[in-house]
């Protein structure tokens, strides 16, 4: 669903450039109380993640494919204000590195994929969190649901921005069920990948995952033939999920999430479907790429996920990969390090004194 530039005309995009500015900035002070010397890192790995799975385009309909974007994800494991920066580095990066998505449109960009996603996706996990029972398996429910959820939003959002900025003239009903449509079969695959990514970090490191923060599965045993509660000792500990016995090391965690995602994106993207995504498909269909502009950075090395003068379409699009997992590792991690370091920096001796 990366919009182009020329889609949205520029009073539009501008406006939406500010909605994303005031988004990020509210975001990142949201992000300090999220995030920890145990977090930050994660949010990170979970931004390169998100790079590397979004190269994973699965077929959805014929001559239609669909990737992940990313919202729910992050929201769920490292909340919703570090959700949002996330997926904004993982577009900032695609757009000027790759030439995916366009600059003039990354505002739209970061409201349509960014926050409606995000906000859509927190918001309907936690309504799903309170209903369900407790527990790990109520956190993949409700992973899978959001996520599910949150993709035809994101469809809607755009619906309403071309509505009211669209460059070509194409009835709005017709663009309403087309994108509706086929981004209702793109969020089953963004649940399933949701669903099975957050339940992989709950069974290593459940006190990692935001969402799951304040939910207890406490052991019970028979005792007598009454029901007790386990002795604090062998229960999960507060705020987790799981035993600790089925905790790792975060630096495994990382390692393995980094290596997956380099996986990911150097050697099995070479295999995703090469059929246009939703909003390609539909644009194509419908008239809408009409007045399609030039890509400002359609001639950096890395454009459209290849390595300028790599003739080898495998190696080519492989090393494209891994550098961007790098790139957006890197400059996810010190982003949400400054951020922690700020929030660190806010509790000094004297606010100290004065609570």
């Amino acid at each position: 669903m990366h919009v182009p530039d020329g889609f949205i005309n520029a009073p539009t995009s501008a406006v939406t450039g500010v909605v994303a500015a005031g988004a990020i900035a509210v975001s990142l002070r949201g992000a300090r109380r999220e995030l920890d010397d145990r977090t930050a890192p994660l949010a990170g790995l979970v931004a390169a993640f998100i790079f590397a799975v979004q190269m994973l385009n699965f077929p959805v309909a014929a001559g239609t494919s669909g990737h992940l974007l990313g919202g729910a994800l992050a929201a769920i494991l490292v909340g919703p204000f570090t959700g949002i920066l996330c997926v904004s580095v993982v577009l900032l990066m695609q757009g000027v590195l790759f030439a995916d998505g366009g600059l003039t449109a990354l505002g739209v960009n970061i409201t349509d994929m960014a926050i409606v996603t995000t906000v859509v996706a927190y918001a309907v996990f936690r309504g799903l969190v309170k209903l369900l029972p407790h527990g790990r398996g109520s956190v993949t429910v409700a992973s899978f649901l959001a996520a599910a959820l949150s993709v035809p939003a994101a469809a809607v959002a755009f619906t309403f921005l071309y509505w009211i900025g669209g460059t070509t003239d194409v009835a709005i009903g017709k663009v309403a069920t087309a994108m509706i449509g086929v981004h209702v079969l793109i969020g089953v695959g963004e649940a399933v990948i949701t669903a099975l990514t957050v339940g992989a970090v709950l069974a290593v490191r459940p006190d990692l995952v935001h969402g799951a923060r304040g939910l207890r599965q406490t052991l019970r045993l028979r005792v007598n033939g009454e029901l007790v509660d386990a002795p604090a000792a062998d229960a999960a500990p507060a705020g987790s999920a799981l035993p600790a016995a089925a905790r790792t090391s975060r630096r495994t965690l990382w390692v393995t999430g980094l290596v997956t995602s380099l996986v990911l994106a150097g050697f099995v993207s070479f295999y995703a479907s090469a059929s246009p995504d939703g909003l390609e498909k539909v644009a194509a269909d419908k008239g809408i790429d009409a007045k399609t502009g030039k890509h400002a950075t359609s001639d950096s090395p890395l454009a459209d996920y290849g390595v300028k003068d790599v003739t080898n379409a495998r190696l080519s699009g492989g090393l494209a990969g891994v550098i961007g997992v790098g790139v957006t590792v890197v400059g996810g991690s010190a982003v949400f390090w400054a951020v922690r370091r700020r929030r660190g920096a806010d509790v000094s001796p004297t606010a100290v004194e004065n609570v």
